[in-house]
């Protein structure tokens, strides 16, 4: 048994990344270590990640830490500075198998974080399997061009570029065959897929690629996307393939133009509204998600009721809130910022606005037969992503056809069909 430990925080690309991590550090023999993968989205991400760095060596005091992630990538000082660490390693270091060869090297460089901005190419790693986790991911693209004025992922990953089709169409087919029966394709920026690649590849035409030539693969789901970004072939998709999951996590921000214009966003509100409006037509049983922060700088509170409505207006069901947090370097940083407790307010009211979405999604589904995949212990998500409780023997990655009886207000409550 592998003594390597891996805490991941922050997006599902970090827990893709950790596990080729996890494939490097065992095959060159590193051992009694622990990898502690950041997140930068916020500076809670950050004191969060110091926090559980300074645990893990209270209770592992004798244990190499290794740093790496964004938060390292892009303050690798502020890292190597702690006591705790060991080694701080960036993020395209951290996806190449001779960083860990030389972790055990008494003498090894501590930091070593390159200039992610010039890294122009992103590889695919083939990997075997997620351990327990009923689904796997698959990383297709990494970096973003973009220059929101409240974001330094940018500087974290560096800029946009994809991993070519036939690359990640092999990944997908290695994880079907290896009994998974859901893979989310992820990274920084999806819809952006294949801006950099030759043939004209987009994210709509690979989705169906990975559908036509991995026929075995039941349920395929995409990661947070950009909608002004989505491609004519991928509104077909959503619209045509019934194994690509009816649950679509967007990346909004805000329900405000003003909010959107200072964001340095690409889309109006308009735009959100009218997106949902069509992909519910092709596909009624959609569900969205959204991103959404509150307490942007220069928010009032009419700026702040157009991102609550927005819920309603666009029909969204999943609520993922941001409290606006200063990242040091970025435009928004240096805007007028709201008071603290007035975003911790207003996060506070679009939280209860979408539990109280959650729970109007979840009334709406009894007595409707779903299919659930299971994650653990009686727990599962049905195609469009909804918790369902289940009572049901089968265990993780496995698909259990059932019937709606009711819910609890989180989640649904299901017996296994006959």
């Amino acid at each position: 048994m592998s003594d390597i430990e891996i805490i991941t925080f922050g997006c599902r690309l970090n827990a893709y990344e950790s596990e080729v991590m996890r494939q490097h550090a065992n095959a060159t023999g590193l051992s009694d270590a622990v990898i502690v993968n950041t997140c930068a989205v916020t500076a809670e991400a950050v004191r969060q990640a110091r926090q559980a760095i300074r645990k893990v060596r209270r209770e592992r005091p004798d244990a190499k830490i290794v740093v790496t992630g964004c938060a390292a990538q892009i303050d690798p000082a502020r890292f190597a500075a702690m006591d705790e660490v060991d080694h701080v390693i960036g993020n395209q270091e951290k996806l190449e198998a001779k960083s860990f060869a030389g972790l055990s090297i008494e003498g090894t460089e501590r930091v070593a974080v390159n200039d992610i901005m010039s890294v122009r190419e992103t590889a695919g790693h083939l990997i075997e399997g997620f351990g327990n986790h009923a689904r796997a991911y698959v990383q297709i693209q990494n970096g973003c061009d973009h220059r929101c004025t409240f974001c330094v992922i940018p500087f974290g990953r560096g800029p946009s570029r994809s991993v070519p089709a036939g690359e990640v169409v092999a990944q997908v087919r290695r994880l079907a065959e290896n009994g998974y029966a859901e893979i989310v394709l992820t990274g920084v920026d999806i819809t952006a897929y294949g801006a950099d690649l030759p043939g004209a590849i987009t994210l709509g035409k690979l989705v169906r690629k990975v559908l036509a030539l991995v026929p075995e693969l039941p349920r395929l789901r995409l990661s947070s996307i950009d909608s002004i970004e989505a491609d004519p072939v991928l509104l077909a998709a959503i619209a045509e393939e019934e194994r690509l999951m009816p649950h679509l996590h967007l990346s909004l921000q805000s329900g405000d133009d003003l909010t959107l214009k200072r964001m340095k966003r690409r889309h109006a509100r308009a735009d959100s509204i009218t997106f949902c409006e069509a992909v519910r037509r092709m596909r009624p049983d959609v569900v969205f998600g959204a991103d959404l922060i509150a307490g942007f700088p220069t928010e009032t509170e009419a700026m702040f009721r157009n991102s609550l409505s927005l819920v309603d207006d666009c029909g969204l069901t999943f609520l993922h809130v941001f409290p606006y947090s200063a990242r040091e370097g970025t435009p928004a940083a240096r805007m007028p910022q709201v008071h603290g407790a007035t975003i911790a307010r207003r996060a506070g009211e679009l939280r209860d606005k979408g539990v109280a979405a959650l729970k109007t999604h979840l009334a709406g589904a009894k007595g409707r037969r779903i299919q659930v995949l299971m994650e653990n212990c009686g727990h599962g998500r049905s195609a469009d992503f909804t918790p369902v409780r289940l009572d049901a023997e089968e265990s993780a990655g496995a698909l259990v056809e059932a019937i709606v009886s009711g819910d609890d207000g989180a989640a649904l409550l299901a017996v296994v069909s006959p």
